[in-house]
């Protein structure tokens, strides 16, 4: 991602092609994602779950700085927040909880979707608004629901899925999979039925448990669609059916308008 750090507490990053929206400004799940990058390296601690609330852009070319604060540390789980700036101008908050527990029960009570494997999905079709961003970096493939050709108008599923992966990277990190959890700003298209952008104002990550994977299915479930508000879940699974994480957002929502 190209977070470094630059002292005990600070990191920075470069804002650069593949890690901005087509709005030319920083990818709300990569600004989470660098959070948790300077989060764990600050605490040497797994990420239980971050929330990002994102106040201001970095646009494209600019230096993010990242701090980093230890609120509590304790045996099992520390909880801090990382703050990114530009300059003198906030941009995004990230709170996190970071730790293990040492409880032996497990249990996983959630189901992935039955889709087709990677290899029989059809390519995700970038439209022209959306190139020269992180959407020509990131390969993926609709598992299930429309492409935007097929949006109709017509009311569709409220549940959609894709198949993602960042090309040569087969073991996700907490901080890749922040970035496909904010894949679900673009799922409201579906249950409305034509063409939606999506502005994310907040992401969370839950991790559960990171195993090898070379694609991510990113399950999507809209919640609700009000006021130009929208929200919905993602379950991120591995191609062996393992839940890697959940993600969660809210939407800020408008008609697309090329």
């Amino acid at each position: 991602m190209g977070v470094e750090r630059v002292s005990e507490s600070v990191w920075s990053l470069e804002v650069a092609e593949h890690l901005i929206t087509p709005g030319k400004f920083l990818f709300g799940g990569c600004g989470l994602g660098a959070g948790i990058v300077a989060l764990e390296a600050a605490t040497e601690r797994p990420t239980v779950w971050a929330a990002a609330q994102y106040l201001s852009y970095a646009p494209l070319g600019s230096t993010m700085r990242i701090e980093v604060t230890t609120a509590v540390q304790g045996r099992q789980t520390t909880q801090a927040r990382a703050t990114g700036w530009v300059d003198d101008r906030e941009i995004l908050t990230v709170n996190a909880a970071l730790g293990r527990g040492t409880l032996s029960d497990t249990g996983v009570w959630v189901t992935p979707p039955e889709v087709p494997v990677p290899d029989h999905c059809p390519p995700r079709r970038i439209p022209d608004l959306m190139r020269n961003s992180i959407f020509e970096f990131i390969e993926a493939r609709i598992a299930l629901g429309r492409t935007y050709e097929q949006l109709d108008g017509e009311p569709g599923d409220r549940c959609s899925a894709l198949w993602c992966r960042v090309p040569g990277h087969l073991e996700p990190s907490a901080a890749t999979l922040a970035i496909f959890g904010d894949f679900l700003s673009g799922a409201v298209s579906h249950p409305v039925g034509h063409r939606i952008l999506g502005r994310s104002l907040d992401n969370t990550l839950r991790t559960v448990q990171l195993a090898p994977t070379e694609w991510v299915l990113c399950d999507m479930r809209m919640h609700a669609l009000v006021d130009g508000y929208a929200q919905g879940i993602c379950f991120l699974w591995s191609e062996e059916g393992i839940l890697l994480a959940t993600a969660s957002q809210s939407v800020s929502a408008k008609a697309w308008n090329p």
